[in-house]
């Protein structure tokens, strides 16, 4: 007798799946982190008298799940510096908002390209198992990499839609926490927001899946000791996990 996995109640009572890729489906949110690492401690050491970016907890509450621009804005001000916002053809640096945001991009990219990205072995196995129950699923992300690292990763085939970087921009969607990225993926599906599912694993984007109504809002925290897990419930995750995997329930086959 062998088991199949299917998906667990809470889901199937739902019609559709809408899941952020870095860090729920993509394992780059590491990447990420390093990457705003690098580009942010050259500011704080060209002030002096700042501790260094953390990789951890400034990434969490700053800029995880936000757009580049967004993000290095926002962690810039809670450190209290006032970098002109400059023009995205910035060159790569620390004189402006725009310039840090093409550091990080430039520091991202080059990770990428020396380790590559795989997708997450649970959350695809909870995808395989959605697509069996014929549920279909889109992807959203704030980053105009996600199209490009989940082809990479061998998991973009089990999307119906993805609603990234580059369509936000051409959309003009706000990035979270307003909930324009996830309504854009449930319009796309064809599927009314209460009917349909969020997974994610930031601040912001939980957030966002609780502003936009979604029937239900799933956490995940993939962080050591899930010291992540109460802020996660705090800004409207209904349910937080360690893994996608973890919502799916074993059958007899």
């Amino acid at each position: 007798m062998t088991g199949t996995s299917s998906p667990a109640a809470c889901l199937r009572s739902l019609r559709a799946v809408v899941f952020d890729t870095d860090g729920v489906v993509i394992d780059s949110a590491r990447l990420h982190a390093a990457a705003w690492q690098g580009a942010f401690d050259a500011c704080l050491s060209a002030v002096g008298g700042q501790r260094p970016f953390d990789p951890v907890t400034d990434y969490l509450r700053h800029v995880d799940g936000r757009s580049r621009l967004d993000g290095a804005a926002g962690f810039l001000a809670s450190r209290g510096l006032c970098l002109p916002l400059g023009d995205p053809h910035d060159a790569p640096g620390t004189a402006t908002v725009w310039a840090v945001a093409a550091r990080k991009e430039e520091l991202f990219t080059a990770s990428v390209r020396a380790h590559g990205v795989a997708a997450w072995p649970g959350t695809v196995r909870l995808l395989h198992a959605l697509g069996r129950e014929r549920m279909p699923c889109a992807a959203v992300s704030a980053s105009r990499h996600a199209t490009e690292l989940m082809t990479a990763a061998g998991v973009i085939g089990l999307f119906r839609s993805v609603v990234d970087g580059n369509e936000a921009r051409r959309l003009g969607l706000p990035g979270k926490p307003d909930p324009a990225l996830f309504l854009e993926a449930a319009r796309r599906l064809d599927v009314p927001v209460r009917d349909a599912a969020v997974l994610e694993d930031a601040l912001a984007g939980v957030e966002a899946g609780r502003r936009g109504g979604f029937g239900l809002v799933v956490g995940v925290d993939r962080t050591a000791g899930g010291s992540n897990a109460a802020g996660l419930r705090s800004h409207g995750a209904d349910v937080v996990v360690a893994d996608p995997g973890e919502l799916l329930s074993l059958g007899k086959g």
